[in-house]
């Protein structure tokens, strides 16, 4: 599985968001563009989808900006993935949630990228948002994990 730029922005945008201002805090797009190192134009493409989801609301005027709809602890990175990515199946038959492909019934490896694929959302819907809060602010005892995002 790749995941593209875009999923990777959309992550560190909400991680922005929740460092800056989380719920209570609405945070300009172009300080979390600054902190994050990110181009404001890019940031700007992504926001829609994430507004569009629920995960972020816009605050109008001159303390505006955008914040977060829930805690950090309420966002898998599962969730925001499956947003910009459309699915975290490793191949396409997995996509849907009944698998259409002709060779299903015989295909040999299919029992591979299930596993995969099992193990990929079991990952990615294990950890939210304010565990990489915690990991990055240095609270959480290092566990081996790499959340490098």
């Amino acid at each position: 599985m790749f995941i593209s730029t875009k999923g990777r922005y959309a992550l560190r945008l909400m991680l922005g968001l929740a460092k800056a201002g989380g719920e209570e805090q609405p945070v300009p797009l172009k300080k979390v563009a600054e902190s994050q190192n990110i181009s404001l134009k890019y940031l700007e493409q992504i926001i829609p989808a994430l507004s569009r989801a629920g995960y972020v609301k816009s605050v109008r005027g001159s303390q505006g900006g955008y914040r977060l709809t829930r805690d950090p602890k309420d966002y898998t990175i599962g969730m925001i993935l499956r947003l910009t990515e459309g699915t975290l199946a490793p191949v396409s038959c997995l996509e849907d949630e009944k698998n259409l492909c002709p060779r299903a019934e015989f295909c040999e490896t299919l029992f591979v990228w299930e596993k995969l694929y099992t193990a990929i959302a079991e990952t990615a819907d294990g950890i939210t948002l304010q565990d990489v809060l915690d990991r990055s602010e240095g609270n959480e005892s290092d566990d081996g994990g790499d959340y490098c995002i």
